[in-house]
């Protein structure tokens, strides 16, 4: 097995509601107008945890989900629409962000909350598809950023001694819900977390 097959197999899923449009209501005997409001902003390059020798490149915003993010999340992502943008290096260190927005602040609460339970779970999940893999997982803790952050540890070895090291954290704010993850080979002691934290909070803070 791959290192880059055991990242897919590592990494997470997700999917998300398109922006509802929102209507407003005209006076009495004026025309009434319907408005959609912006869609969320994503990270830039620049605003990724630095890489010590590569610089970052960010790929456009597509529509639908990385494949490095559906094995931790897809049972959380059946009925959403999402967007999401990938980052990369001239090594072996990529990252992405999901965001979806959805029709009202309790629903994006539920989901946030579902998404954190998938990557919780997900390290067990792991070992289950495949007995050569080990997965172990650390909790960073959350973030004081507009409805809160969670981030994540994510470490998985080969029987053959391929390792990798993958941080993830959901985030909400209002109705919008943003999944970041970045990952390279490595294990724990590789993970740039507090450059990760402070990436995650900009990406929360830019949704709106």
């Amino acid at each position: 097995m791959s290192t880059r097959t055991v990242r897919a197999t590592m990494t997470v899923t997700l999917t998300a509601l398109a922006a509802a449009a929102l209507a407003f209501a005209a006076p009495a005997g004026a025309t009434g107008k319907t408005s959609t409001p912006a869609p969320p902003k994503f990270l830039s390059a620049a605003e990724l945890p630095p890489h010590p020798s590569s610089a970052w490149t960010a790929d456009k915003v597509k529509d639908g989900v990385p494949e490095e993010l559906r094995f931790c999340l897809d049972a959380a992502l059946p009925g959403y629409d999402s967007r999401y943008r990938e980052f990369r290096t001239d090594l072996d260190t990529g990252a992405r962000q999901l965001t979806f927005v959805v029709g009202s602040d309790a629903k994006a609460k539920a989901l946030a909350t579902r998404l954190n339970k998938e990557i919780r779970s997900c390290p067990t999940r792991i070992e289950q598809s495949d007995p050569e893999v080990e997965a172990e997982f650390k909790d960073y803790g959350t973030l004081p950023v507009e409805e809160g952050a969670h981030v994540y540890g994510l470490h998985t070895e080969t029987s053959y001694g391929a390792t990798d090291i993958n941080l993830l954290s959901v985030g909400r704010d209002g109705r919008a819900v943003t999944v970041v993850g970045w990952g390279q080979m490595g294990d724990f002691g590789d993970a740039p977390v507090p450059a990760f934290k402070k990436t995650t909070t900009t990406a929360v803070k830019k949704l709106y």
